[in-house]
């Protein structure tokens, strides 16, 4: 069985914000809004030049900037099929009876949301996950930037007691909350809409982290002097990882492992010992 949420998306780029009323009266084609600083992505399932005309009727101080056309496949970059990485068997829910090899099977909707295992970042944060989870008992873990939730179900079903999954765009908690759901995991990973950087603080044994370069630097500083034993970094480019490296050896980090993909991406395991 093929049950794939969505043959085709048509994406309507508006600048300016949009209010949850706003969203509801967008229509049943209506998928979700990626917010983007002063921009909203519009994404449905169906052309919807009348419902966004509409909207600009209503909102006059909104303005359309542009308008794309994909099939989901091609949106998704393919990954359309079950991914093995490492022990983990991602599995999309539309596969009625995925073969999964005796791994760990995780069931993800991507939606429209970054995280559906093809990026070099997840993949590595998988792996350096699955080490650490050999090494010792994960805790609580708090994972940045979730997007569709998959580092934070893999590290429940790795042993953590319980994560907060965070993100600071409304589309990726949504999507994540569905996949804790799809993997009966709600009562032991949460989603929640905010920065990075505000949830310092948060009481944490590992720290996952798949997030811009200035908003890492931000919450390694906020982070002091409570300091999380455990941190898994990616999303970096070259110099970033340089400048990450300093700056977490200073907190009194050391690297256990680095990973790199084609020199341009870079993930880093480090920890307090």
């Amino acid at each position: 069985m093929d049950s794939r949420p969505f043959q085709d998306l048509y994406i309507y780029l508006v600048n300016g914000t949009l209010t949850a009323v706003d969203e509801m009266a967008l229509g049943a084609s209506f998928i979700g809004n990626w917010v983007e600083n002063s921009s909203a992505f519009l994404f449905f399932s169906a052309p919807a030049e009348n419902q966004v005309a509409r909207l600009l009727e209503k909102r006059r101080e909104l303005r359309l900037e542009d308008n794309f056309h994909f099939t989901y496949e091609d949106w998704q970059g393919g990954g359309l099929d079950s991914l093995k990485i490492g022990r983990f068997m991602v599995v999309p829910p539309w596969l009625e009876s995925p073969s999964h090899d005796g791994g760990i099977k995780i069931l993800l909707d991507p939606g429209v949301v970054f995280g559906n295992c093809l990026h070099p970042t997840t993949r590595t944060c998988l792996e350096a996950l699955s080490l650490i989870a050999d090494r010792s008992p994960l805790g609580r873990v708090l994972d940045l930037g979730t997007g569709t939730g998959i580092l934070a179900i893999a590290a429940i079903l790795l042993g953590a007691e319980e994560a907060l999954a965070v993100d600071f765009n409304p589309l990726c908690v949504k999507t994540a909350a569905g996949n804790f759901e799809l993997n009966g995991l709600a009562d032991r990973v949460k989603a929640v809409q905010g920065k990075a950087e505000d949830f310092a603080k948060e009481p944490a044994d590992v720290v996952l982290a798949n997030i811009q370069h200035e908003v890492i630097r931000e919450f390694l500083k906020r982070n002091t002097p409570v300091g999380t034993q455990t941190l898994i970094i990616s999303g970096q480019m070259r110099s970033q990882s340089r400048d990450l490296k300093l700056q977490l050896k200073s907190l009194g980090y050391r690297n256990l492992r680095e990973w790199d993909h084609d020199m341009t991406w870079f993930t880093v395991l480090a920890e307090k010992p």
